[in-house]
């Protein structure tokens, strides 16, 4: 794919609204990713369009959220989605390459669709909501890893220690957002030794090292599906305990999930702990064995390099593209 692939990011438009993504925080990663484009030092981008087998539209959706409405008052997303369908009218009118593929070989980071529907009906969408309960589709569309990225920084820390130093079953500390966390929080909120779970952090723990001391790590949905817990207890050699409902979880078209993480639905919250007891020893020191061969592909590296986890993003969109029929031109 390295040696092949090529991605060309449409040049029009000006920063704020398009060339620009933060690379900091919650959804750092659309900015590192488009930054990543951006600079053009990748193998995988395109010097010409003509070379390219996908497009890219420069677009951080996060960026313009937060240039357009703030502060959020009367916030739609119709004027957001909008502002893309305008961008995706220019560049189509410009340039023959949306119109050959109806959009089937673009690509945004994240997700549009419902202004237009029949514009983005073939269109690569790359979120990190990835829920099948919002329209999201596993065969077209990209779940995106959220990792919440410090300044200075490229991800969370990487505390690994071995099995027999972790006392803690199971940790969580987050806020109360969303009816999964509501249903943790009813369950399980600082009423049991083993499995801590906190909305507010103790002053005497250290939230990195708790989760390092952890066997599992719980990475409850939020408002949204997807959770920067998951990159942090994998960061942490913790064994993830996917709590969640409708989501598609970050290439799971060539990782198995269920090799080294728990899922547990909203229905079976409060059975958390029976549930984990009847994990035999043995299949957690496998999952937890596993856990520490991950980070390669969930660590962010500026340039990219091979596996981490802006080249298995790429690789993602590669294996979408390769669903994609273009209509052969006529002599």
């Amino acid at each position: 794919m390295e040696k092949r692939f090529k991605t060309w990011t449409y040049k029009e438009g000006d920063v704020p609204l398009v060339h620009y993504g933060p690379v900091n925080n919650i959804y750092a990663i659309e900015g590192q990713f488009l930054d990543e484009l951006e600079r053009g030092k990748s193998q995988l981008v395109a010097h010409h369009p003509d070379e390219a087998h996908v497009f890219y539209l420069p677009i951080s959706i996060t960026r313009i959220v937060q240039y357009m409405y703030t502060p959020p008052v009367n916030y739609t997303a119709n004027y957001l989605e909008r502002l893309v369908t305008d961008y995706v009218l220019v560049i189509a009118d410009k340039y023959p390459y949306w119109n050959r593929s109806s959009g089937a070989d673009h690509f945004l980071a994240p997700g549009i669709s419902t202004v237009t529907p029949d514009l983005y009906k073939n269109f690569i969408r790359v979120l990190c909501n990835a829920n099948t309960s919002e329209r999201f589709h596993p065969m077209r569309d990209i779940s995106l890893p959220e990792v919440n990225i410090p300044p200075g920084k490229l991800g969370p820390p990487h505390l690994d220690k071995p099995p027999n130093h972790r006392h803690i079953l199971a940790f969580f500390v987050g806020r109360e957002s969303g009816y999964m966390r509501t249903l943790l929080f009813n369950s399980w909120e600082e009423n049991d030794n083993d499995i801590q779970v906190y909305e507010h952090l103790p002053r005497n723990k250290s939230y990195s090292e708790s989760m390092a001391d952890s066997r599992f790590c719980l990475c409850p949905s939020g408002w949204e599906v997807a959770s920067p817990r998951i990159v942090e207890a994998i960061a942490a050699g913790c064994v993830p305990v996917i709590i969640s409902d409708y989501y598609v979880l970050p290439f799971s078209e060539v990782l198995d999930w269920s090799k080294f993480s728990v899922h547990v639905p909203s229905n079976k919250i409060s059975e958390i702990k029976r549930i984990w007891k009847a994990v035999p020893i043995n299949r957690y020191l496998e999952m937890q064995k596993r856990v520490r061969q991950l980070p390669r592909h969930f660590v962010i590296n500026r340039p990219a390099k091979p596996y981490d986890l802006l080249n298995m993003i790429f690789h993602s969109i590669w294996l979408r593209w390769l669903n994609v029929r273009l209509p052969l031109l006529s002599s």
